[in-house]
């Protein structure tokens, strides 16, 4: 009978270690889902972002085309001043989502491998 019992209790072991495997599998999947989807939306931003300063950024050109100065100076240097604004913001744009990328990480990471009962 003591044998029959260390049996169960070995069976009840495995099964659990089994059980526990498959909870730490689901959750590393949902975690993954998760981190690809939070790309794909920050991805969505940036490019949506991209686009505004881009149209921004063409306005601006075809202002300065027409021969509206948007400052002092003659047109060529308005270009190159854009283009340096410009330039700045997406390497601005690109630094926040690197920064907030790894918050983001962290968050799901969190809520990932939290066990509720």
């Amino acid at each position: 009978m003591d044998s029959s019992r260390r049996q169960s209790g070995i069976q009840q072991l495995l099964a659990a270690e089994q059980e526990a495997q498959r909870i730490v599998n689901e959750a590393r999947n949902a975690k993954m889902a998760r981190l690809k989807q939070a790309k794909e939306e920050a991805d969505k931003e940036i490019a949506a972002y991209r686009a505004q300063m881009e149209a921004e950024f063409q306005r601006k050109v075809a202002q300065a085309r027409a021969g509206h100065p948007l400052s002092s100076g003659d047109s060529g240097a308005n270009v190159k001043r854009l283009e340096l604004e410009t330039e700045e913001k997406i390497q601005h744009l690109k630094s926040q989502a690197a920064n907030i990328s790894q918050d983001v990480v962290q968050m799901l990471l969190k809520h990932v491998t939290t066990v509720k009962n």
